[in-house]
Protein backbone atom coordinates (compact mmCIF):
# COMPACT_ATOMS: atom_id res chain seq x y z
CA UNK A 1 0.00 0.00 0.00
CA UNK A 2 1.54 3.32 -0.95
CA UNK A 3 2.21 5.52 1.49
CA UNK A 4 -0.81 8.68 3.15
CA UNK A 5 -1.10 11.68 1.04
CA UNK A 6 -0.09 14.53 3.01
CA UNK A 7 -2.67 17.03 3.55
CA UNK A 8 0.03 20.13 3.64
CA UNK A 9 -1.24 23.14 5.72
CA UNK A 10 1.76 25.14 3.76
CA UNK A 11 -0.64 24.67 0.75
CA UNK A 12 -3.71 25.00 1.95
CA UNK A 13 -3.37 27.95 4.66
CA UNK A 14 -2.22 30.34 1.85
CA UNK A 15 -4.97 29.34 -0.18
CA UNK A 16 -6.77 30.32 2.50
CA UNK A 17 -5.26 33.33 3.34
CA UNK A 18 -5.74 34.41 -0.42
CA UNK A 19 -9.50 34.34 -0.08
CA UNK A 20 -9.14 35.82 2.84
CA UNK A 21 -7.55 38.78 1.31
CA UNK A 22 -9.77 38.54 -2.07
CA UNK A 23 -12.94 39.30 0.54
CA UNK A 24 -11.29 41.90 2.62
CA UNK A 25 -10.92 43.95 -1.28
CA UNK A 26 -14.56 43.15 -1.91
CA UNK A 27 -15.33 44.52 1.83
CA UNK A 28 -12.74 47.88 1.22
CA UNK A 29 -13.85 48.63 -2.01
CA UNK A 30 -18.01 47.76 -1.99
CA UNK A 31 -19.11 48.85 1.60
CA UNK A 32 -15.24 51.42 2.74
CA UNK A 33 -15.18 48.17 5.95
CA UNK A 34 -11.42 47.07 6.75
CA UNK A 35 -11.74 44.36 9.15
CA UNK A 36 -10.00 44.35 12.27
CA UNK A 37 -8.59 41.55 14.26
CA UNK A 38 -7.23 42.08 18.13
CA UNK A 39 -4.78 39.89 19.67
CA UNK A 40 -3.77 40.54 23.70
CA UNK A 41 -1.07 39.01 25.23
CA UNK A 42 -0.41 38.41 28.50
CA UNK A 43 3.30 37.75 29.62
CA UNK A 44 5.94 36.63 27.45
CA UNK A 45 5.39 33.08 26.93
CA UNK A 46 7.95 31.95 23.86
CA UNK A 47 5.53 30.25 21.72
CA UNK A 48 2.61 32.67 22.51
CA UNK A 49 4.75 35.08 21.04
CA UNK A 50 5.55 33.85 17.79
CA UNK A 51 1.49 32.56 17.27
CA UNK A 52 0.68 36.73 17.71
CA UNK A 53 3.71 38.07 15.46
CA UNK A 54 2.63 35.60 13.18
CA UNK A 55 -1.04 36.42 13.35
CA UNK A 56 -0.11 40.16 13.19
CA UNK A 57 1.74 39.83 9.78
CA UNK A 58 -0.76 37.70 7.87
CA UNK A 59 -3.46 39.81 8.92
CA UNK A 60 -1.70 42.84 7.58
CA UNK A 61 -0.81 40.87 4.49
CA UNK A 62 -4.41 40.06 3.78
CA UNK A 63 -5.54 44.06 4.09
CA UNK A 64 -6.64 43.95 7.32
CA UNK A 65 -5.83 46.06 10.83
CA UNK A 66 -4.00 44.28 12.93
CA UNK A 67 -3.88 45.28 16.82
CA UNK A 68 -2.05 44.53 19.61
CA UNK A 69 -1.67 44.22 23.01
CA UNK A 70 0.99 43.59 25.30
CA UNK A 71 0.38 43.38 28.70
CA UNK A 72 2.78 42.50 31.74
CA UNK A 73 2.56 38.86 33.49
CA UNK A 74 1.96 40.96 36.62
CA UNK A 75 -1.11 42.49 34.72
CA UNK A 76 -4.34 41.81 37.54
CA UNK A 77 -7.74 39.43 36.33
CA UNK A 78 -9.45 43.48 36.44
CA UNK A 79 -6.66 45.09 34.57
CA UNK A 80 -7.39 42.14 31.88
CA UNK A 81 -10.65 42.17 32.03
CA UNK A 82 -10.81 46.16 31.59
CA UNK A 83 -8.97 45.44 28.00
CA UNK A 84 -11.03 43.64 26.80
CA UNK A 85 -14.06 45.58 27.87
CA UNK A 86 -12.29 48.41 25.85
CA UNK A 87 -12.02 46.33 23.04
CA UNK A 88 -15.73 45.16 22.88
CA UNK A 89 -16.10 48.84 22.76
CA UNK A 90 -14.08 49.58 19.69
CA UNK A 91 -15.85 49.55 16.60
CA UNK A 92 -12.51 49.29 14.48
CA UNK A 93 -11.92 45.91 16.22
CA UNK A 94 -14.52 43.11 14.55
CA UNK A 95 -12.98 39.87 16.16
CA UNK A 96 -10.40 39.83 19.01
CA UNK A 97 -8.86 37.10 21.34
CA UNK A 98 -6.90 36.74 24.71
CA UNK A 99 -3.86 34.69 23.78
CA UNK A 100 -3.78 31.40 26.73
CA UNK A 101 -2.89 30.66 27.96
CA UNK A 102 -2.74 33.60 30.59
CA UNK A 103 -1.10 33.55 33.90
CA UNK A 104 -1.92 31.14 36.70
CA UNK A 105 -3.54 34.15 38.94
CA UNK A 106 -6.47 35.10 35.93
CA UNK A 107 -9.03 33.07 35.25
CA UNK A 108 -9.24 31.74 31.49
CA UNK A 109 -12.82 31.74 31.82
CA UNK A 110 -13.68 34.72 32.90
CA UNK A 111 -12.06 36.46 30.45
CA UNK A 112 -13.78 34.56 27.51
CA UNK A 113 -17.37 35.18 29.63
CA UNK A 114 -16.50 38.98 28.98
CA UNK A 115 -15.72 38.82 25.52
CA UNK A 116 -18.76 39.84 23.76
CA UNK A 117 -20.03 36.83 21.95
CA UNK A 118 -20.33 38.60 18.04
CA UNK A 119 -16.33 40.02 18.07
CA UNK A 120 -14.99 36.37 19.54
CA UNK A 121 -12.45 35.35 17.02
CA UNK A 122 -11.85 32.07 18.49
CA UNK A 123 -15.42 31.26 19.12
CA UNK A 124 -14.63 30.30 22.83
CA UNK A 125 -17.79 32.31 24.47
CA UNK A 126 -20.22 30.24 26.02
CA UNK A 127 -22.71 31.81 23.38
CA UNK A 128 -21.41 30.47 20.82
CA UNK A 129 -20.80 26.92 22.11
CA UNK A 130 -24.22 26.36 22.38
CA UNK A 131 -25.29 28.05 19.05
CA UNK A 132 -22.83 25.83 17.51
CA UNK A 133 -24.46 22.82 19.48
CA UNK A 134 -27.21 23.60 18.35
CA UNK A 135 -26.97 23.91 14.38
CA UNK A 136 -26.83 28.06 14.58
CA UNK A 137 -24.91 30.75 13.21
CA UNK A 138 -21.76 31.14 15.56
CA UNK A 139 -18.31 31.82 15.67
CA UNK A 140 -16.56 28.98 15.16
CA UNK A 141 -13.04 27.96 16.89
CA UNK A 142 -10.21 28.60 13.95
CA UNK A 143 -8.22 25.07 15.26
CA UNK A 144 -11.24 22.82 14.65
CA UNK A 145 -12.58 24.73 11.36
CA UNK A 146 -9.17 24.02 10.09
CA UNK A 147 -9.23 20.25 11.12
CA UNK A 148 -12.82 20.47 9.26
CA UNK A 149 -11.31 22.09 6.32
CA UNK A 150 -8.41 19.34 5.97
CA UNK A 151 -10.57 16.67 6.34
CA UNK A 152 -13.05 18.21 3.64
CA UNK A 153 -10.25 18.61 0.80
CA UNK A 154 -8.55 15.15 1.75
CA UNK A 155 -11.82 13.92 1.08
CA UNK A 156 -12.84 15.33 -2.06
CA UNK A 157 -15.51 17.87 -0.73
CA UNK A 158 -17.70 15.62 0.21
CA UNK A 159 -17.57 13.65 4.44
CA UNK A 160 -21.49 12.82 4.15
CA UNK A 161 -21.36 9.58 5.86
CA UNK A 162 -18.39 9.30 6.81
CA UNK A 163 -17.46 7.60 10.67
CA UNK A 164 -15.54 10.44 12.43
CA UNK A 165 -13.56 9.54 15.74
CA UNK A 166 -12.11 12.70 17.95
CA UNK A 167 -9.53 11.73 20.43
CA UNK A 168 -9.79 14.26 22.98
CA UNK A 169 -13.20 15.83 24.41
CA UNK A 170 -11.44 19.48 25.10
CA UNK A 171 -13.82 22.92 24.75
CA UNK A 172 -11.13 23.86 22.28
CA UNK A 173 -10.92 21.25 20.09
CA UNK A 174 -12.39 18.17 20.52
CA UNK A 175 -16.18 19.16 21.30
CA UNK A 176 -16.31 21.97 18.78
CA UNK A 177 -14.79 19.66 16.08
CA UNK A 178 -17.65 16.96 17.03
CA UNK A 179 -20.69 19.37 16.09
CA UNK A 180 -18.97 20.90 12.98
CA UNK A 181 -18.82 17.16 11.86
CA UNK A 182 -22.01 16.38 13.14
CA UNK A 183 -23.01 19.79 10.58
CA UNK A 184 -21.20 17.90 7.95
CA UNK A 185 -23.67 14.45 8.39
CA UNK A 186 -20.74 12.71 9.63
CA UNK A 187 -21.18 9.81 12.64
CA UNK A 188 -19.31 10.97 15.35
CA UNK A 189 -18.00 9.05 18.00
CA UNK A 190 -15.98 11.18 20.94
CA UNK A 191 -13.47 9.03 22.69
CA UNK A 192 -10.68 10.20 25.36
CA UNK A 193 -7.90 8.87 27.35
CA UNK A 194 -10.50 6.87 29.57
CA UNK A 195 -11.94 5.51 26.76
CA UNK A 196 -12.30 1.16 27.19
CA UNK A 197 -10.22 -0.15 24.08
CA UNK A 198 -9.22 3.13 22.71
CA UNK A 199 -7.06 1.80 19.80
CA UNK A 200 -10.38 -0.49 18.67
CA UNK A 201 -12.61 2.40 18.69
CA UNK A 202 -9.84 4.13 16.65
CA UNK A 203 -9.45 1.61 14.01
CA UNK A 204 -13.10 2.48 13.16
CA UNK A 205 -13.28 5.85 11.76
CA UNK A 206 -12.90 7.14 8.44
CA UNK A 207 -11.64 9.97 9.63
CA UNK A 208 -9.97 10.15 12.70
CA UNK A 209 -8.79 13.37 14.55
CA UNK A 210 -6.67 13.27 16.85
CA UNK A 211 -6.75 16.18 20.00
CA UNK A 212 -5.72 14.76 23.37
CA UNK A 213 -2.07 16.48 24.18
CA UNK A 214 -0.48 13.10 24.29
CA UNK A 215 2.91 13.07 22.34
CA UNK A 216 2.90 9.96 19.44
CA UNK A 217 -0.27 8.71 21.28
CA UNK A 218 -1.66 7.56 17.99
CA UNK A 219 -0.01 4.20 16.48
CA UNK A 220 0.07 3.02 13.12
CA UNK A 221 -2.22 -0.23 14.40
CA UNK A 222 -4.94 2.18 15.82
CA UNK A 223 -5.64 3.61 11.99
CA UNK A 224 -8.00 1.61 9.50
CA UNK A 225 -6.00 1.54 6.27
CA UNK A 226 -7.06 4.40 4.19
CA UNK A 227 -8.42 6.74 6.96
CA UNK A 228 -8.08 10.37 6.98
CA UNK A 229 -5.95 11.55 10.34
CA UNK A 230 -5.95 14.57 11.58
CA UNK A 231 -3.09 15.48 14.03
CA UNK A 232 -3.70 18.77 16.58
CA UNK A 233 -1.63 17.84 18.63
CA UNK A 234 1.64 20.20 19.14
CA UNK A 235 4.48 18.52 21.57
CA UNK A 236 7.61 19.49 22.53
CA UNK A 237 9.93 16.27 23.39
CA UNK A 238 13.38 16.08 23.72
CA UNK A 239 15.48 15.52 20.55
CA UNK A 240 19.09 14.41 22.13
CA UNK A 241 20.42 13.01 17.97
CA UNK A 242 19.84 17.36 17.28
CA UNK A 243 22.34 17.75 20.20
CA UNK A 244 22.48 18.24 24.39
CA UNK A 245 18.96 20.08 25.20
CA UNK A 246 17.53 20.13 21.90
CA UNK A 247 13.87 19.27 20.94
CA UNK A 248 11.66 18.83 18.43
CA UNK A 249 7.78 19.18 17.24
CA UNK A 250 5.62 15.90 17.50
CA UNK A 251 2.12 15.31 16.95
CA UNK A 252 -0.46 12.69 18.75
CA UNK A 253 -0.19 10.57 16.32
CA UNK A 254 2.86 8.50 15.48
CA UNK A 255 3.34 9.78 11.93
CA UNK A 256 6.09 7.55 10.94
CA UNK A 257 3.65 4.22 11.71
CA UNK A 258 0.37 5.88 10.59
CA UNK A 259 1.62 7.34 7.01
CA UNK A 260 1.93 3.63 6.12
CA UNK A 261 -1.49 2.57 6.70
CA UNK A 262 -3.73 5.93 6.30
CA UNK A 263 -4.95 7.23 3.22
CA UNK A 264 -4.57 11.08 3.75
CA UNK A 265 -2.48 12.37 6.59
CA UNK A 266 -1.41 16.06 8.30
CA UNK A 267 1.92 16.29 9.40
CA UNK A 268 3.31 18.07 12.26
CA UNK A 269 4.38 20.84 12.07
CA UNK A 270 3.11 21.60 8.34
CA UNK A 271 -0.54 20.93 9.15
CA UNK A 272 -2.90 22.14 11.68
CA UNK A 273 -1.48 25.03 13.12
CA UNK A 274 -1.18 26.71 9.56
CA UNK A 275 -4.99 26.81 9.31
CA UNK A 276 -5.46 27.86 12.67
CA UNK A 277 -4.14 30.95 11.54
CA UNK A 278 -5.96 31.13 8.54
CA UNK A 279 -9.60 30.23 10.16
CA UNK A 280 -8.89 33.37 12.51
CA UNK A 281 -9.00 35.80 10.18
CA UNK A 282 -11.48 33.89 7.98
CA UNK A 283 -13.45 34.61 11.47
CA UNK A 284 -12.28 37.85 11.99
CA UNK A 285 -13.87 38.91 8.67
CA UNK A 286 -17.09 37.10 9.05
CA UNK A 287 -17.58 38.71 12.27
CA UNK A 288 -17.23 42.15 10.55
CA UNK A 289 -19.87 41.32 7.58
CA UNK A 290 -22.40 40.31 10.37
CA UNK A 291 -21.19 43.50 12.39
CA UNK A 292 -22.17 45.76 9.44
CA UNK A 293 -24.84 43.60 7.96
CA UNK A 294 -23.46 42.89 4.78
CA UNK A 295 -22.92 40.04 2.98
CA UNK A 296 -20.23 37.61 3.36
CA UNK A 297 -18.36 37.23 0.29
CA UNK A 298 -19.15 33.64 -1.27
CA UNK A 299 -16.17 32.51 -2.09
CA UNK A 300 -14.31 32.33 2.04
Amino acid sequence: MAEAVLIDGRVLAPALKARVAEAVAVLKSKYNLTPGLGVVLVGNDPASEVYVRNKHQATLEAGMNSFEYKMPATSTQAEVLAKVAELNANPAIHGFLVQFPVPAHISQQAVIDAIDPVKDADGLHPLNAGRLASGLPAMVPATPEGCVLMARHASGGNLAGKHAVIIGRSNLVGKPVAQLLLNENCTVTIAHSRSTDLPSIARQADILVAAVGRPLMVKGDWIKPGAIVIDVGINRVDAPDKGEGKTRLVGDVDFASAKLVAGAITPVPGGVGLMTVACLMRNAVIAACRQHGVEVPPNL
